[in-house]
């Protein structure tokens, strides 16, 4: 297989007791990386699975999968997702649960704010 198709052995995840609240502020500055991190809210409230996983071709955006593949790193790599590979997919999850512990209710105002910002109200929060 050509070396640009291999996949890293080991996806890098921060542990959350690293996760750094710039990186996640930078992380979630993008309106691409928002789209991502708003569809996994959505699956999130509209599942029992925890955490609801989603392939990385199911997110409703319009860039290049190269692309894609930049913005899920720069999620990833902040701590904001979670992902694994399960044979030729990639899964991702919301990384909720430690963004909460690191940094009670940023997620949820971030996300709101966004919300705002697109003229849609915000979902009631779980928590």
């Amino acid at each position: 297989m050509p070396r640009s198709h291999r996949r890293p052995a080991v996806l890098a995840h921060p542990d959350a007791s690293e996760l750094d609240l710039f990186d996640v502020l930078h992380a979630l500055s993008d309106p691409t990386r928002m789209i991502i991190v708003r569809t996994l809210v959505a699956s999130q409230e509209r599942s029992c699975e925890t955490p609801p996983e989603r392939s990385c071709g199911t997110f409703p955006v319009e860039v290049a999968p190269s692309t894609l593949t930049h913005h899920l790193r720069v999620l990833r790599e902040a701590g904001v997702i979670s992902q694994r590979d399960d044979g030729n997919r990639r899964w991702t999850s919301l990384r909720e649960t430690d963004l909460a512990d690191r940094f009670p209710g940023l997620l949820d105002t971030i996300v709101a704010a966004d919300a705002r910002q697109q003229g849609r109200q915000p979902e009631p929060s779980a928590g």
